[in-house]
């Protein structure tokens, strides 16, 4: 393990518990834990709000299926009214005389 063997490590651990204690070990790791459980939990909240697609769906059954949004109004879609009704009669009059 990076060139040290167990012997090495074993001293290393001897050494850090004389300096620190028994009692003050477990608080450290408890701390370094603790922050590499939020370092965690913000690179997650990062990647969400960096990522844009949608985190994919727990249900199997759309696969990569994507639906669009419409976005036809109402107004496009009701027939067209809006004409000149006047062009219309002339064009039925002209119709007529020619008849």
């Amino acid at each position: 393990m990076f060139g040290m063997g167990h012997i090495e490590i074993l001293i290393i651990f001897l050494i850090i518990l004389l300096i620190f204690g028994a009692k003050r070990i477990p608080e450290m790791a408890q701390g370094l834990g603790k922050g590499i459980r939020e370092f965690r939990t913000a690179m997650r909240d990062v990647q969400e709000e960096i990522d844009i697609n949608p985190p994919p769906s727990n249900n199997g059954k759309n696969g990569n299926k994507k639906t669009a949004p419409t976005t036809e109004s109402v107004a496009q879609n009701a027939p067209n009214n809006t004409g000149d009704s006047s062009t219309q009669q002339s064009a039925e009059k002209g119709a007529d005389n020619k008849a």
